[in-house]
């Protein structure tokens, strides 16, 4: 019986070739498939953005104007109030669903629990999409007589959709589909001219 040695069999230099460039082809694929599943978990720019603070600056904000910022994909109002809209907010809670806001708490924070529902009389925050299916009421600023409006009517917001009336601290009025105020969302000021939507010192 030989002594000899059983050689494995030869493979020439261009399978050789071949299979090296699969097996690699193989680990780079299997490379590429996961990295984007990692980064579908991962909470995208856009995602991390929806539910972000926004700031605002008011510093061109004159009385009687308002100035909308997106917030959370919402429609955020800023309104400064003329001294005679904040005085027409005095003596209204007969006509009003909830004045003090206290039907939904988690919709009004408790420094905007006021006749004016601002932490600054002046400026009135609140999400401009009416409770009642969501759409978004008209400005209504101008008191007096008015088509779809009361005779005596102060000033505030006209929902086109179905009628609901807000006045201008967007307190809802009796007798209309909306069951609640509009939103006041989360807000702080970061100085006189800035605005922080979205977070407070006692969130």
């Amino acid at each position: 019986m030989s002594d000899s040695t059983i050689s494995p069999p030869e493979i020439d230099n261009s399978k050789r070739a071949w299979l090296i460039a699969t097996g690699c082809a193989g680990a780079v694929g299997g490379v590429a498939t996961a990295v984007p599943f990692v980064s579908s978990i991962q909470p995208s720019e856009r995602a991390k953005a929806a539910g972000a603070a926004v700031e605002a600056d008011i510093s061109a904000l004159n009385p009687g104007e308002k100035q909308v910022v997106e917030w959370r994909g919402k429609p955020v109002w800023i309104i400064r109030r003329t001294p005679e809209q904040l005085k027409a907010l005095e003596g209204m809670n007969a006509q009003l669903v909830d004045p003090q806001s206290d039907r939904k708490p988690d919709m009004t924070p408790e420094y905007a629990r006021n006749v004016a529902r601002a932490i600054k009389p002046e400026y009135l925050v609140v999400v401009g999409i009416c409770t009642h299916l969501g759409c978004s009421p008209n400005d209504k600023f101008q008191a007096g007589p008015q088509p779809s409006l009361p005779d005596d009517w102060k000033g505030g917001f006209l929902c086109p959709c179905h009628g609901s009336t807000f006045d201008m601290a967007g307190r809802v009025f009796k007798n209309k589909p909306a069951p609640d105020n509009l939103e006041v969302p989360p807000h702080m000021y970061l100085s006189d001219t800035k605005l922080l939507i979205g977070e407070d010192k006692k969130a």
